[in-house]
């Protein structure tokens, strides 16, 4: 996955300056953005505070550690099957 250049502290200030009266296109100019990232982060971060960023950041980090545990207790499943269901 591709790292942003913004911490989430950063886009969610960019996201209060919109909030606050300021033009997307300026925003965007400033910053050195597309305007399609700017309403994808509004689509993500919208109305969030910067502790909120981080427990949905904590969260999804815990989420790809259980699915990854997840995929390696199937395979094993699998791999018990198949090594059980041939005959000797």
């Amino acid at each position: 996955m591709k790292r942003s250049r913004y911490s989430e502290e950063q886009i969610i200030g960019i996201l209060a300056e919109h909030e606050a009266g300021a033009k997307c296109a300026d925003l965007c100019r400033k910053h050195g953005m597309s305007e399609g990232t700017f309403y994808a982060w509004k689509a993500k971060f919208g109305g969030m505070t910067v502790s909120d960023a981080k427990r949905l950041k904590a969260l999804e980090d815990e989420n790809a550690k259980l699915k990854k545990l997840l995929a390696e207790q199937m395979l094993d499943v699998a791999a018990m099957k198949e090594l059980l269901s041939k005959k000797w």
